[in-house]
């Protein structure tokens, strides 16, 4: 089976820090058609050759185009992900999901300081006011 070289490095990382053994493989040199369609990013794949099927085949099963290559990021108008500009992109990242978590904690925690029956302190305010 052939696989993306970033995809199958991400579930060795995932194995080994499982305790798992990792998986071993031998690199496959392709031709550019070949290697272009095989993308991890449909945008670029289908810029390529076979749109239509490229497009399609995406759009039925779902797929996501994280933009994160150059040719991907060209084709929809963003600023490609290299040079000093790639280094602002991964903080920003980095710190949107830092974010994310603090905000999650902080709702664990406002959570835990509501009273156990909310409903309960507001008839007896309602039954005192009357």
């Amino acid at each position: 089976e052939q696989v993306d070289r970033l995809e199958f490095d991400e579930i060795n990382a995932k194995a080994e820090s499982q305790g798992d053994r990792p998986a071993q493989a031998t690199p496959v040199l392709q031709g550019i058609t070949k290697a272009s369609l095989q993308t991890r990013s449909f945008i670029s794949a289908a810029s390529f050759q076979e749109t239509t099927r490229v497009l399609t085949e995406a759009a039925v099963s779902g797929r996501v185009d994280g933009l994160s290559g150059l040719k991907e990021n060209v084709i929809v108008g963003r600023l490609i992900p290299a040079g000093t500009g790639s280094t602002m992109n991964q903080l920003r990242q980095l710190a949107a999901e830092r974010d994310q978590a603090m905000s999650a904690l902080d709702e664990e925690e406002s959570d835990e300081s509501l009273p156990a029956n909310p409903a309960a302190g507001s008839d007896t305010e309602a039954s005192t006011a009357g």
